[in-house]
């Protein structure tokens, strides 16, 4: 491969991956050249990057001069979007979109009740503010996302990032439903615990019930389901709710991700 021209080096190794083209570099000093050119490293980047980082809350710290190579790994750390109410990042294995919609951008039933939600910022949120649950019989949260702004041909997974406060009360009594739409037509549904607290996970995996998995950002996350996203602008939407009259509190919403799938 040394032989080729540079271009077309970048060619074939632009059908790898990005780790992938980080090894090659390490191979010689003539792959180094086209594995860390920017004909490469553009072909890893979404179509509409340039409007993703111009709707960055704090511009990234590049230059000019800064290499696309560069930029991807920049794009692979959280980047807050539209005044901070959504999260935007690439995953460096692969170079697909994944979101996290706060609270605010999410549907909340009664959240603009005191009586019921309270909004205030916390220090280990990448959001100026979350949603806590005071009490409420009926709980319903859902999220929107347009499958325009995600990466075509690509299953994703949907996840309630979450924690419960000292106060918690009744999120284990009753199992919430959660499912999955694409233009109207639902594609996944299942039930999740808001917390595990005493109940045998075993059993719950058997009933295919979900729970809280903690993250390495320190937060819960509990799987709302997945879907295929093609080449067709369609609209997802996610939903959880729990309706059946039981009392419970102390649930705190920092938002929902779309993530890729990983494929083991």
């Amino acid at each position: 491969m040394d032989t080729l021209p540079e271009d077309c080096v970048s060619k074939i190794l632009s059908y790898t991956s990005p780790p992938d083209a980080c090894r090659f570099s390490m191979v010689s000093s003539t792959l180094r050249s086209s594995a860390d050119s920017d004909l490469l490293w553009r072909t890893f980047f979404p179509s509409d990057y340039s409007d993703i980082v111009s709707r960055a809350l704090n511009p990234l710290s590049l230059n000019s001069s800064s290499s696309y190579k560069r930029l991807f790994y920049a794009l692979c750390h959280p980047l807050l979007l539209d005044g901070g109410n959504m999260s935007f990042k690439l995953d460096k294995s692969s170079g697909k979109k994944s979101y996290i919609l706060s609270a605010r951008q999410l549907s909340i039933t009664w959240s603009n009740d005191p009586l019921y939600w309270s909004w205030r910022p916390v220090p280990e949120s990448r959001f100026k503010e979350v949603a806590e649950l005071r009490t409420v019989s009926w709980l319903e949260i859902q999220g929107k996302i347009g499958t325009r702004i995600l990466t075509p041909n690509t299953s994703y997974v949907v996840y309630l990032i979450m924690k419960t406060s000292h106060r918690e009360y009744g999120l284990d009594s009753v199992a919430c439903e959660v499912s999955i739409a694409v233009d109207n037509k639902v594609k996944q549904s299942g039930r999740v615990y808001l917390c595990q607290n005493e109940k045998d996970e075993n059993n719950l995996k058997k009933e295919s019930i979900g729970i809280p998995m903690r993250r390495e950002d320190g937060w819960m996350e509990i799987e709302m389901g997945e879907f295929f996203c093609g080449e067709a602008d369609e609209e997802v939407l996610m939903s959880l709710m729990e309706v059946g009259y039981q009392l419970k509190g102390g649930l705190i919403v920092e938002g929902v991700e779309i993530r890729p799938k990983i494929i083991v």
